[in-house]
């Protein structure tokens, strides 16, 4: 399939990522030293031919340079970083990273847990909840209830992070299920309310919980087809923002799909109208609410979904329905431009949380089964690149427009890239439009380094009935192995700090 090329007019758009990356700014930077700053802008955005340089390949060499005085953010101290946790705390995540780092136990879990062993009550199944309970379940989630993520919430607001809720519930396949999915993230989002100020920063919501899966896989159809070929019509379709770039990934559709029959279009109906109940429970809360990224054959619907609540309910500057850009795809960078670009025309306010992407194994499965390349990009150093242009254009927009930013991620260097360019762009610490965020149970070191730099900073926060929530820890269990490095500085500052406890017992 040959490579399409962008128009011009777009070519010429996308120049602002070019000049505007996390690695250039209006001034230059004292904290940024000439080695980070060519490491940093290894990958050029827009040079399809060039080789990218790796990168990001020694984190410990990153946690070296932030040690510097003249750093933003400081690694040294691991005293400091970890003040706030008890030492109880310390010892069982240094265990189940240590866990997660076993790659025969994570397959051999991971194994057990998509089996059909999981499907039928046995003394098997019973052992594996149990210790998936109390070893993945609580280094990663909340808790079982909202009561449980409300206490829990409120332990990370006392070390100086915040939480993004989240009812971990996804795909549904009946309206009923969908409503009582509702009913859970509206309890959710008057839990939030309920907790001291500012200590939830947004509530989270994944659409294929309260949207029926096949649906949304027929919409997306829908939407594809019509990229395809403007003409085709869709009655249903209402206002929205750009949903594709020229180069986004149309292969999951291959003929065209039939219309939507008159008992889908009511289904479609109502999954928008439970998306509205939630936005309108979070206007009147005043908390942000965060739609979740999901694989790219039901993309399209997603995003179709959540522009449409943001044009009918980010107002007045606030923008309180936020979408998500995954920079693992290679048309990431042009989408988040077309985006921004058609909300600033309706002088809508925008937010985005930026995020790697977690579904990159079945992605690139299903392409390959389909005879075309994937839709990720084809190096992590390409991943990296494009998430921190992506990051870059976003701070700017913060710095001159309404818009709003969640950048998550687990990258150390991106972090301080982003930090330093905030700074540089005059972007004030503890500015409610831009947010820190990473997982609970990982990367706590640059957390408490973000939020010991005066940024605000979240922890990604899922809880539910261990059940439910599998398919999430699954995707942590995989997602773990790209993030072992990541994690291996977590675990070098906690063992360092656990060792100077203990000496301190001791002596």
């Amino acid at each position: 399939m040959a490579p399409k090329l962008l128009p011009p007019k777009q070519l010429q758009n996308l120049r602002f990522f070019i000049t505007r990356s996390l690695h250039t700014s209006s001034s230059s930077s004292p904290s940024l030293s000439s080695s980070s700053i060519s490491t940093a802008a290894a990958v050029s955005p827009l040079n399809l031919a060039e080789k990218p340089e790796p990168a990001f390949q020694k984190p410990l060499t990153a946690i070296q340079d932030h040690a510097k005085p003249s750093s933003i953010l400081d690694f040294h101290d691991h005293q400091k970083l970890f003040s706030n946790l008890p030492t109880t705390k310390l010892l069982h995540a240094s265990l189940n990273l240590y866990l997660a780092s076993i790659s025969p136990m994570v397959d051999f879990g991971m194994w057990v847990m998509n089996s059909r062993l999981m499907e039928t009550d046995n003394i098997l199944r019973a052992a594996m909840i149990k210790t998936v309970r109390h070893t993945f379940f609580e280094h990663f989630c909340a808790g079982e209830d909202v009561v449980e993520a409300g206490r829990c919430i409120k332990k990370v607001n006392e070390s100086g992070l915040r939480g993004m809720l989240v009812f971990a519930v996804e795909y549904t396949g009946d309206n009923d299920a969908c409503d009582q999915n509702l009913k859970g993230f509206l309890d959710t989002v008057q839990s939030a309310m309920s907790l001291p100020p500012s200590s939830v920063s947004s509530v989270v919501v994944k659409i294929t919980a309260i949207c029926p899966l096949s649906l949304l896989e027929r919409v997306s159809d829908l939407l594809r087809w019509q990229q395809r070929y403007p003409s085709f019509n869709l009655p249903w379709k209402q206002n929205s923002f750009p949903l594709f770039s020229d180069s986004s990934p149309l292969y999951h559709t291959l003929k065209k799909p039939e219309p939507l029959t008159p008992q889908e279009e009511h289904d479609l109906q109502l999954g928008q109208e439970r998306l509205w109940k939630l936005c309108e429970k979070s206007v009147q809360a005043n908390i942000p609410l965060t739609v979740d990224a999901e694989k790219t054959a039901i993309q399209p619907a997603i995003d179709y979904l959540t522009y449409s609540a943001a044009i009918k309910y980010n107002k007045d500057d606030n923008p309180i329905v936020y979408g998500t850009i995954q920079a693992y795809l290679k048309d990431a960078k042009e989408r988040l431009l077309l985006a921004t670009k058609a909300a600033d025309k309706m002088r809508v306010p925008m937010g985005f949380k930026v995020v790697r992407g977690a579904y990159m194994s079945s992605e690139s499965k299903l392409a390959s089964a389909l005879g075309y390349d994937s839709p990720i990009h084809n190096s992590i150093q390409e991943t990296h690149a494009c998430y921190n242009d992506c990051a870059s254009f976003m701070l700017e927009k913060i710095a001159n427009s309404s818009d709003a930013v969640i950048l998550a991620t687990h990258n150390v260097e991106s972090g301080r890239l982003a930090a330093t360019k905030a700074l540089d762009l005059g972007i004030r610490k503890g500015n409610p439009k831009l947010e820190f965020a990473q997982l609970y149970g990982m990367s706590d070191a640059l957390s408490f380094g973000l939020s010991n730099a005066g940024f605000l900073v979240s922890k990604y926060m899922p809880y539910g009935p261990v059940e439910k929530v599998i398919p999430y820890l699954l995707r942590r269990a995989e997602e773990n192995r790209g993030l072992l490095s990541t994690s291996s500085i977590d675990k070098e500052l906690m063992r360092k700090e656990l060792k100077r406890r203990l000496k301190a017992a001791i002596f």
